[in-house]
């Protein structure tokens, strides 16, 4: 095995707060950076990576038919067309989450670290039998969180499994931001959220329009060179690999601002 690999779980409490979004985006912007990525889907039964990349119709195998030797994994992996270095091991569409065990996916996840640096494992929301597989094999997880006192207070659950299961590296994510709300006091500040939680932030990411249209056509928002969300995501890839990046400034909102940041931060 090689030991600079590194399987990280993305994770959330509940459904809904831009968990796949983080995959996906994190994933092209570790192959922009040059970077050997697969992402593992274990969300059985309720596919959508694949579509967020647009490989939906290129999928063969999945998961499922890996531990059941129906296919090998090498078969089963479907290369991104822009980024070659990025590949997705999909998950099953047809089958129940009790037909995987953690150990099973324990097993691929080590096997696909001979070939790539990172593997990024997309987690099915919450804490049912899916999530005991999403965390087997990892080395550290981030855990996407929205600014809303539901999302956080469901976090912390998530945050107590974790570490119940010996992972120590647990990484805060915080999806969708809105400056204006959190001034106006109807959205919790960032600082709120990660006191509560009590975990390092790992990164900031506004809320953007662009994102509904990335999800609806196959391209993550990193590759929108005019999102917010997209900076902050690539900056978290960058995060993820030691590099030292200052977090967006989201304050000001006038435009001028926020185009002379996105040109200025590094």
């Amino acid at each position: 095995m090689n030991h600079s690999s590194m399987a990280i779980t993305v994770t959330s409490g509940k459904g809904g707060v831009g968990k796949t979004t983080t995959v996906a985006s994190l994933g092209l912007g570790l192959a922009q950076l040059g970077y050997k990525v697969c992402l593992v889907d274990t969300d059985i039964g309720l596919r959508k990576l694949d579509l967020m990349l647009g490989l939906e119709n290129r999928i063969v195998y999945d998961l499922v038919d890996v531990i059941e030797g129906v296919s090998k994994l090498r078969q089963s992996l479907v290369r991104h067309k822009e980024y070659p270095e990025l590949a997705l091991l999909p998950a099953a569409q047809t089958r129940y989450k009790e037909e995987v065990s953690p150990s099973q996916v324990k097993q691929v996840v080590d096997e696909l670290k001979t070939e790539f640096q990172y593997i990024l494992i997309d987690s099915p929301a919450g804490i049912e039998g899916g999530f005991r597989n999403a965390i087997a094999p990892a080395d550290r997880a981030i855990l996407v969180v929205n600014p809303e006192i539901p999302s956080v207070r469901d976090s912390d659950r998530v945050i107590g499994l974790l570490e119940s299961a010996n992972l120590s590296q647990i990484d805060l994510v915080v999806n969708r931001v809105e400056p204006g709300m959190v001034r106006d006091g109807d959205m919790l500040s960032v600082e709120r959220v990660q006191n509560h939680l009590a975990i390092s932030l790992l990164g900031i990411v506004p809320e953007d329009k662009r994102i509904i249209r990335s999800s609806n056509t196959g391209e993550p928002v990193i590759l929108d060179d005019k999102s917010l969300a997209g900076k902050a995501f690539s900056n978290i890839a960058r995060r993820l690999t030691g590099e030292e990046v200052p977090f967006l400034e989201l304050e000001s909102s006038t435009l001028i601002n926020r185009i002379k940041r996105l040109f200025h931060i590094a």
